[in-house]
């Protein structure tokens, strides 16, 4: 199964953080910061909120709908010439509906590791989560998950990692959504799923490996 790791290497991973950066304004090794961070955040949300049958359900009627992935398809057309308006409210919307009150803690906190600040964050985060989104609508419509039930495990092997580590992330990600912690441990959680995907690396590594540092 695809995870985080994959939608963030290769060309494709290549084609959004540029795009990204370029649509935001922020230098590439930054928009690659916050999105490590801030992907491992969403897809943990999503799993929460796909704990409880209205959260699953909400969900899978999104990716079977608006975001089924097709946004991938062309993302050289989605970034030339700008976002357009459509994609950047849907972004927000996606965004308030997943973090719901946490979305200022987690800005705040990738706001603070990322050195940005949450004004421009929060510009790359409305340009990530329906990409996001329907990065997870590709992977639902290849791994044929076709219940409700099946969309928290999906959103747990892209995080990736064995059971216990799963438990640890979800663990860490939902005291920051909860305002828990002052928001230390962001990297922490990016570092961690990075690994359970890639056994060798993690977050230097990967960033390094982006851009050949």
């Amino acid at each position: 199964m695809a995870g985080i790791l994959d939608l963030l290497t290769g060309d494709t991973g290549q084609k959004i953080l540029q795009g990204v950066s370029r649509e935001t304004n922020q230098p590439e090794d930054k928009t690659a910061s916050v999105v490590t961070m801030a992907l491992p955040l969403l897809m943990g949300a999503m799993k929460r909120n796909a704990q409880t049958p209205q959260g699953a359900a909400g969900l899978m009627g999104a990716l079977n709908n608006k975001h089924d992935g097709s946004i991938l398809d062309n993302l050289g057309g989605l970034f030339d010439g700008g976002v357009n308006d459509d994609i950047k409210v849907d972004g927000l919307g996606i965004l308030g509906h997943v973090l719901g009150g946490s979305q200022d803690n987690v800005v705040g906190a990738i706001s603070k590791k990322s050195g940005l600040d949450s004004n421009s964050v929060m510009n790359i985060l409305q340009v990530l989560a329906p990409i996001a989104l329907g990065y997870l609508g590709k992977q639902k419509r290849q791994q044929n998950v076709a219940s409700d039930s099946g969309i928290e495990s999906l959103l747990g092997g892209m995080l990736g990692g064995g059971k216990k580590q799963q438990r640890k992330q979800q663990s860490l990600i939902e005291s920051l959504l909860d305002g828990d912690n002052d928001g230390s441990v962001v990297d922490d959680i990016a570092g961690m799923v990075l690994s359970g995907n890639k056994k060798k690396g993690g977050l230097g590594g990967m960033l390094g490996g982006l851009f050949g540092n």
